[in-house]
């Protein structure tokens, strides 16, 4: 394919965008949203207990560090997945929980354990088989 051509195929190719940044894949897009290492698992334990504290966040993630916590949750919050909400009292009281488009993915974290389960089992079968 040539470069006129690749520019016409990219001109007519459908367009989805998130924060100022153009996807051509809509999966490339969700991945953005939901891809690395601590977005899932932020995601999950809110689906899991509803709303919690920064703190209770940081308990259910063991090795998750402030500052790598604190980006995550200002990345969700950004993207609209998860909702921040600030009470005014003393001490500070702030409280996560996922917003209805983080709950639109909620299927796709079930079918994601779904299978992490089922090829796990796979795997600890064939190696007890090979003993």
């Amino acid at each position: 394919m040539g470069s006129i051509e690749k520019m016409i195929y990219f001109c007519t190719m459908k367009t989805y965008q998130l924060n100022g940044t153009i996807y051509y894949c809509p999966v490339d897009l969700t991945l953005s949203v939901i891809g690395g290492r601590w977005k899932g698992l932020i995601i999950w334990t809110l689906r899991q207990e509803g709303s919690l504290r920064y703190n209770e966040i940081k308990r259910r993630l063991v090795t998750i560090n402030d500052k790598m916590l604190s980006q995550t949750l200002k990345q969700l919050v950004e993207q609209d997945i998860i909702i921040r909400k600030s009470y005014n009292e003393i001490p500070p009281k702030v409280e996560y929980s996922l917003s209805d488009t983080g709950k639109q993915l909620l299927p796709i974290f079930e079918l994601m354990q779904e299978w992490g389960e089922k090829n796990n089992f796979e795997k600890i079968t064939k190696s007890q088989h090979k003993i």
